[in-house]
């Protein structure tokens, strides 16, 4: 299971919703990973914030004990068919979340995520929302 940054984010911010999902994947043992475009994203997010160490603090506790799926050439080939088909089809996501989807695909992983709407869009993903 990929957890996306939505999701991460949330964990951080103490989201309910976001908690009682990680406590079911814990419970079922399943496997839990953050693709590295999810770093990107989290700490994009970091150099707006105005409490930075803070922010850097929890970014950092949160993917402590994260396996981190990387973007490798297969990984990038995909997310690249993944973006220019959907923008191709008139249904484009962002270019990260096709590099999350693309490693996602590659590794037959599912993505947890509250951004249901451009991970749905991507044939060959299961998407769990919580």
């Amino acid at each position: 299971m990929i957890l996306d940054a939505a999701f991460l984010i949330d964990l951080m911010n103490g989201d309910t919703l976001a908690l009682s999902k990680l406590q079911r994947l814990l419970k079922t043992h399943e496997p839990q990973f953050v693709a590295a475009p999810t770093i990107f994203e989290l700490y994009s997010g970091l150099a707006r914030c105005t409490d930075q160490d803070k922010e850097q603090a929890k970014i950092k506790n949160i993917l402590a004990d994260q396996l981190i799926l990387p973007l490798g050439t297969l990984e990038a080939e995909k997310a690249g068919k993944i973006h220019g088909s959907l923008k191709k089809e008139g249904r484009p996501i962002q270019a990260i979340d096709s590099m999350i989807a693309g490693i996602a695909s590659h590794k037959k992983e599912k993505v947890v995520t509250r951004n249901v709407k451009d991970f749905s869009k991507v044939k060959g993903i299961d998407v769990e929302m919580y």
